[in-house]
């Protein structure tokens, strides 16, 4: 994993600080989110690390992306081509979105609790989380019974286990040592 994130670390830098001075952050987080779908695709999978020169993998990649993207991020597309690289654009759109979050200083939390919060639980743990990461936090919530109480909160490398679960879990650990 490591090593697709340095091969794709450039382009999306690349990509952001263009897309930064064009003013153009949302338009170019669609059209990498787009691409990335199109790398996935089951169909273009083999072409991807097939026989094809690049050149002809970069126009076939550019005729199906079709009008989706703009004359920049086809020769975005153009040189991962000829470097043999798109096979790390889903990794290159992951990276620019988290460069924009970055740069807004924004952080998306992921809320996992056992029962559906209320939106004042949200706000309030929103506003919680404003105060210990000085961002702007953005609530990604989900309900996992398992947890039998509780919360876990992820946000970038914070995790914060606040769960029923997770406490039984270390205490067995600590009763086991």
């Amino acid at each position: 994993m490591a090593e697709i994130t340095t091969i794709a670390r450039p382009y999306a830098k690349a990509a952001f600080d263009f897309a930064l001075e064009q003013n153009a952050i949302e338009n170019w987080v669609e059209m990498l989110n787009f691409a990335a779908l199109v790398s996935e695709n089951e169909t273009m999978q083999p072409l991807l690390s097939g026989s094809l020169a690049s050149n002809q993998l970069a126009e076939l990649f550019i005729g199906v992306c079709g009008e989706q993207i703009n004359e920049q991020a086809q020769n975005l597309l153009k040189v991962m081509a000829e470097n043999g690289r798109l096979v790390v654009l889903p990794a290159v759109a992951q990276l620019f979105v988290e460069m924009q979050h970055e740069y807004a200083k924004e952080v998306e939390a992921f809320v996992v609790s056992a029962t559906e919060l209320t939106s004042e639980q949200q706000q309030e743990m929103s506003a919680s989380l404003e105060k210990r990461l000085a961002r702007k936090v953005k609530l990604n919530c989900s309900i996992d019974a398992s947890l039998i109480a509780g919360v876990i909160i992820t946000a970038g490398d914070l995790v914060i286990d606040g769960s029923v679960r997770g406490k039984i879990s270390r205490l067995s650990d600590t009763l086991q040592s």
